[in-house]
């Protein structure tokens, strides 16, 4: 009898609510507000490539991510495994006939990996958003597959988020050495700025836009694999140590970006490398 008299009610209440005069607009709006909202998302503008490629900071970054997305940190050469971009094995494996650090991955994803979760887990002690994301499956071919950096980094990127991917550069006389390499495809990051003063500054064309930073990933080379650097990671007495300390230094330089925001300004001295050494 209950449920007869609720379903009386609300039919007749269905009924004066149709009765009441709605103005076409006022329909209009009351449907509009029904749909779902969609999501904005930013569209690349990549800047041109200099007919004489860069040297040192030739950008300057002042846009800030987006409040409320966290900031997403990913390795680098985690989906490229055994196929071109697989990252550099390190000197000790490449010249000295070290074993690898873990079969069947370079001594470089090793070592971002174990990077970027130190860096997401100084972040979080910090109090930052921040996320760490691994596709998990080491060889991908297909660029465009959703599980890879560049697609989960360029969604991230796309949403007004940053997106920083972790690596390694290959020893001496191969490699260049630390920096960041800024995301070019929604404009130079604050953050990129942030990381520029503390690790320096690679120039935005770097051999012609990277594929990381047209999809608005910003790549952070912490140094050559090599020499006094590699010495501590392969030592486990120094390992946690090592990477705790370039862990700080990468959350500094983030949250220094963040409270600072626009008024940050790396100063980089001219360099006849490709790197530049800011401050």
């Amino acid at each position: 009898m209950l449920i007869l008299v609720r379903r009386i009610g609300l039919f007749l209440g269905l009924v004066s609510l149709a009765a009441m005069p709605v103005s076409a607009a006022g329909l209009m709006e009351l449907l509009d507000s029904m749909k779902p909202v969609r999501e904005q998302r930013l569209v690349p503008q990549l800047p041109p490539v200099p007919r004489i490629p860069g040297r040192g900071k030739n950008w300057s970054g002042d846009r800030m991510p987006t409040e409320g997305v966290p900031i997403l940190v990913l390795a680098g050469h985690a989906d490229s495994q055994r196929m071109d971009g697989s990252g550099t094995p390190g000197k000790a494996v490449g010249v000295g006939g070290a074993s690898p650090m873990q079969r069947g991955i370079t001594d470089e994803l090793y070592w971002n990996l174990l990077t970027a979760k130190a860096v997401v887990a100084e972040g979080t002690r910090q109090g930052l958003e921040i996320t760490f994301y691994d596709p998990g499956v080491r060889t991908i071919r297909n660029a465009q597959d959703p599980r890879t950096n560049w697609s989960v980094g360029y969604d991230h990127a796309s949403k007004g988020g940053y997106a920083v991917e972790i690596h390694y550069d290959a020893y001496a006389p191969y490699g260049i050495g630390p920096g960041v390499i800024p995301a070019v495809a929604f404009g130079f990051s604050v953050m990129d700025e942030a990381l520029a003063k503390e690790f320096g500054a690679y120039p935005y064309d770097y051999r012609g836009i990277l594929g990381a930073p047209r999809r608005g990933i910003s790549m952070l080379e912490i140094g050559l694999l090599d020499g006094a650097l590699e010495r501590k990671l392969r030592d486990p007495s120094q390992r946690d140590l090592t990477l705790n300390q370039i862990a700080k230094r990468v959350v500094f330089a983030l949250r220094q970006g963040l409270e600072q925001g626009p008024s940050l300004k790396a100063i980089c001295a001219t360099s006849a490398s490709i790197n530049a050494v800011c401050r």
